[in-house]
């Protein structure tokens, strides 16, 4: 038996929806977060709040038996956590999460006060064809280094500068284009997707920032590394479903020096790339890895790969992990920022991205379900979207392209919502 024993009781719980019980019975939850400090045995944890610590799969429910489990939630540098009061002890300290969620809101929606940055040069039916080559190439580019690296091959830098060039040209053209390909993951080629993505925010997100181009392309090429050195970690540890145990999880960890090695090693490689793959596990309170490194030690580069590999881990699904809407992955990095992520940082990535990302599922005034297909560059709370669903009637309507700015769209964003609530397929609405 672990340290601690999880358990459900005899209550069955509908993945993605922990309060919803598939059984007759209603049962009332009191949930609350409350500070690691005040956490005690006889407590039942419903969330560790920790999804910004990677390939850390110890995330499940469970009641609280000893100190020994405290101690180890707490050497993972998490701050917060949530508890079941229905479940297990409660606490003074506690903070319903019905206002925890309620303040993330009101954050989320002051960053939409922010004018976005104007991205477009090209139409998205346009630039669409050009990102869809681009994204076949990056991950079959990431593939092959890998497979290289593990024979004992030097990385050649050539392809990826070209590659990275062609990345960075498809953004500056229409970052929608890419973002949307993005959103069409699967969870059994994650690593390999994971790079790329994070190669697509990175080059969005330091656009906005308005870095200089040179420097821009180095930090896209330090994203599509970020994560070589994985393919020298274990397979059987890699792609563990289950718990790892401590002397595990640092063999995991350990690929962050093999990335900044393997790359430190390659003919051409740029500060700025080193940095990027070196510190994106840093977290601002020193809690991250592979240096502990605090706030003023991180460079930019490291602070913003941080931040976006943060947010596309917690919005893809894995073996081990749901993923989070869009939207509520851009609310959870409000609430790591200021500890673990750059706050500043945090909220000039939303900008850059809206507070509907391209990909996001969103419930309309009417009743209608629809993706999020383009960003609005006047107003990040009239995206462009594709409906395809009537919620209320639960069933498919014909597909219409709505620009939600235009005066006779008249309809508006009620929330965002998991389209699996609905069992609905949101990917052929996202590769024309």
């Amino acid at each position: 038996m672990n340290s601690w024993q999880l358990t459900y009781y005899d209550l069955l719980v509908e993945p993605g929806k922990p309060h919803q019980l598939l059984g007759k019975d209603a049962v009332s939850f009191m949930v609350k977060r409350i500070p690691l400090a005040s956490l005690k045995v006889g407590m039942f944890i419903s969330d560790q709040n920790n999804d910004w610590i990677p390939h850390n799969k110890d995330r499940r429910r469970g009641f609280i038996r000893n100190e020994e489990t405290i101690e180890r939630i707490r050497r993972l540098g998490t701050l917060f956590v949530y508890i079941d009061t229905d479940r297990g002890l409660d606490s003074n300290d506690g903070e319903p999460v019905e206002e925890v969620e309620a303040r993330n809101e009101a954050m989320l929606q002051k960053a939409a006060e922010a004018a976005p940055h104007e991205l477009r040069k090209v139409a998205l039916e346009d630039e669409m064809s050009r990102a869809r080559d681009v994204h076949t190439q990056a991950q079959g580019l990431v593939d092959n280094l890998m497979k290289g690296i593990k024979l004992g091959r030097a990385v050649d830098l050539t392809p990826v500068k070209d590659l990275a060039t062609e990345l960075q040209q498809s953004v500056f053209n229409n970052p929608n284009a890419l973002s949307a390909l993005g959103r069409i993951r699967d969870k059994d080629n994650y690593l390999l997707e994971h790079s790329v993505n994070l190669s697509v925010l990175i080059s969005i997100f330091g656009k906005g920032l308005e870095l200089e181009k040179t420097i821009l392309h180095e930090l896209i090429i330090g994203a599509l590394l970020h994560d070589i050195g994985k393919i020298l970690t274990p397979d059987d540890l890699l792609h563990k479903p289950g718990k790892l145990t401590p002397a595990e999880f640092e063999i995991v960890k350990l690929h962050v020096s093999h990335s900044r090695d393997i790359l430190k090693k390659s003919e051409g490689i740029g500060e700025v790339t080193l940095l990027t793959a070196a510190q994106h596990h840093e977290r601002m309170d020193g809690t991250g890895y592979p240096e502990g490194l605090g706030s003023g030690e991180i460079s930019l580069y490291g602070r913003m790969a941080a931040v976006a590999d943060v947010y596309d881990a917690i919005t893809a699904d894995r073996i081990y992990h749901k993923a989070m809407t869009p939207t509520q992955g851009m609310k959870k990095l409000l609430e790591w920022s200021g500890h673990h992520l750059d706050g500043k940082l945090v909220a000039q990535f939303i900008r850059c991205l809206g507070i509907y990302p391209v990909g996001s599922t969103v419930l309309l005034d009417s009743g209608r379900l629809a993706v999020v297909i383009e960003n609005n560059p006047e107003d990040q709370r009239l995206p462009v979207v594709r409906v395809f669903y009537h919620a209320r009637l639960r069933q498919k309507i014909m597909v219409q392209t709505l620009d939600l700015s235009r005066p006779n769209a008249q309809d508006r964003i009620k929330q965002s919502v998991d389209p699996a609530d609905y069992n609905a397929d949101i990917r052929p609405f996202l590769d024309w």
